[in-house]
């Protein structure tokens, strides 16, 4: 009778394990790319988990993916969902839509019916404040039309208000000032400032829901960010909001970047829905490591890793040997974000700027190897350059064979970005296969390193003589299918050079744009 009874509690656990794996959670992300769609969705699958998400149709029809939500809630344990495709129809869309007061109203009341006809749904929202470029460019999708010429004049006009309402300006400062509003005509600062508003005001209404308990997390990105602009000062009065509200970080976060909350909200989920709290430890490169404030953000990237470490669901701790990961962050000692990557045409290195990356690549690679020897769970989080890998660490890495012993990288884009995206993969890495995580890597690998910061910025410098190349590079449009061709030739080559075991894979440009790719294997 006790041998049955134990092998009852025995199947009874199975069952249960099983039906744990197999958990639902809903995921919206605020647009279509690889990086925001499908690769978040990849690492957390790796666990077993079932992720529902739109067809990608419905990212950009608000209305319709309310539907699809309303629909497919009841069904799920927890929703990781961008309100800015909830409410705007998408990132992008954020920057440049007309919707009225009204129907932005109606939209955001949403969210409260949601939790109404769903009180047990663990409920996890990103969004973004709009972003404030320091430069336009003509033909640029990501901004009003008119940014293309008066953006770097308007992130200009911005910064000196910002900077109006916390320092006296210099008699300098105000009369540019005085020159800007007079240059920029009244029309495009109307519609500017007003779509803002708009946006700011449904933000601090997704703020109130938090404090209600109607969202369990909420994140506002603060994307192409920097310390004196429109976002900085539109963060300085969210922050005051937020204070006055009495809502913490634990329930909310206003935070530099934006690209990087669904991977990093989807680990929260996964270490709520499995009651777990992962420590994890910190370690930046010499010179100013941590201190460093890298290009696109308006704040020292040891406090973004800090507080993304907090969105992520873990504890921040110092000694790496009783983390459950270990996140390296490869930084120049000057604290500088080199963009040569990112640049058209690219701007090649000096002789003494590739010793000093030489250098630094390798007191920063023998970091991560001394790590690995003691067994540790090694990440990268790879932000001495924006938009692509640092090719001296990379070699490093590949010389030492090291690329397939850690346990997650990221390099793709942005400063923060980049850790957090590694940030979340790694946490969740300690409960994957050694394959599981090995696929992972490949695909970074390819992505950060192979395309981004090689293929792309080898043909944008084969592109650089032509009087077309800017636009060809922000739409490839008739010229796409050769690209594509060059693109996956280089890209095999740079394989079969420094990444012999990654097989059979294509690449495309989904945006039909350089500026990401998809790997296919």
């Amino acid at each position: 009778m006790l041998k049955k009874l134990l092998i009852s509690l025995v199947f009874i656990v199975m069952n249960s394990t099983t039906a744990f794996a197999a958990e639902e959670i809903l995921f919206i992300p605020h647009d279509d790319r690889p990086v925001s769609y499908q690769q978040p969705v990849e690492v957390v699958s790796q666990l077993g988990y079932k992720i529902i998400s739109p067809p990608p149709e419905l990212l950009t029809q608000p209305d319709e993916l309310w539907a699809w939500l309303n629909e497919n809630a009841p069904a799920a344990n927890a929703a990781v969902i961008s309100s800015d495709a909830l409410l705007y129809g998408g990132l992008i869309p954020s920057r440049s839509h007309i919707i009225s007061v009204d129907e932005l109203n109606a939209r955001v009341e949403n969210f409260k019916s949601l939790r109404e006809n769903n009180p047990y749904l663990q409920l996890y929202v990103f969004g973004s404040l709009m972003r404030t470029p320091m430069f336009g460019t003509p033909g640029d999708i990501e901004e009003p039309d008119y940014y293309g010429q008066y953006g770097g004049q308007i992130f200009q006009l911005t910064a000196l208000m910002d900077k109006q309402e916390t320092n006296e300006l210099s008699r300098k400062e105000k009369t540019y000032l005085d020159e800007l509003e007079k240059n920029i005509p009244d029309e495009i600062l109307d519609d500017y400032f007003a779509r803002r508003l708009k946006n700011f005001s449904a933000t601090t209404k997704l703020l109130d829901f938090t404090h209600e308990g109607l969202i369990d997390y909420f994140v506002i990105g603060r994307d192409d960010n920097a310390p004196l602009c429109q976002t900085h000062r539109e963060n300085r009065h969210l922050l005051a909001y937020m204070e006055n509200l009495g809502v913490g970080k634990d329930k909310a976060q206003s935070h530099v970047g934006i690209d990087e909350y669904a991977m990093l909200l989807l680990t929260r989920a996964v270490n709520d829905l499995s009651g777990t709290l992962p420590l994890v430890s910190v370690q930046f490169n010499r010179g100013m490591g941590g201190k460093t404030i890298p290009e696109f953000s308006d704040e020292p990237i040891a406090d973004s890793i800090r507080d993304e470490i907090l969105i992520a669901g873990g504890y921040l701790i110092s000694n790496p040997a009783r983390a459950d990961f270990v996140l390296f962050v490869n930084t120049a000692p000057d604290g500088e974000t080199y963009d040569n990557h990112n640049s058209l045409p690219p701007q090649p290195l000096t002789k003494g700027e590739q010793r000093f990356f030489r250098r630094n690549a390798k007191k920063f690679s023998s970091l991560v190897e001394d790590a690995i020897n003691k067994n540790l769970p090694v990440g990268v989080s790879d932000i001495t350059f924006a938009n692509g890998s640092d090719n001296f660490l990379m070699a490093q890495l590949r010389d030492k064979d090291l690329l397939f012993k850690l346990q997650a990288y990221g390099g793709w884009n942005t400063a923060t970005n980049s850790s957090g995206f590694a940030l979340g993969t790694g946490i969740l890495a300690k409960k994957m296969s050694r394959k599981s995580i090995d696929q992972l890597l490949a695909r970074r690998y390819l992505d950060d390193w192979a395309y981004q910061a090689n293929v792309r910025t080898q043909i944008a410098e084969e592109l650089s003589t032509r009087t077309d190349a800017l636009q060809i590079y922000l739409h490839l449009g008739e010229h796409e299918s050769e690209i594509v061709k060059r693109e996956n030739k280089l890209m095999q080559e740079f394989v079969k050079e420094n990444l012999p075991q990654i097989k059979h894979f294509t690449l495309s440009n989904p945006w039909h744009r350089m500026f990401e790719c998809q790997i296919d294997f």
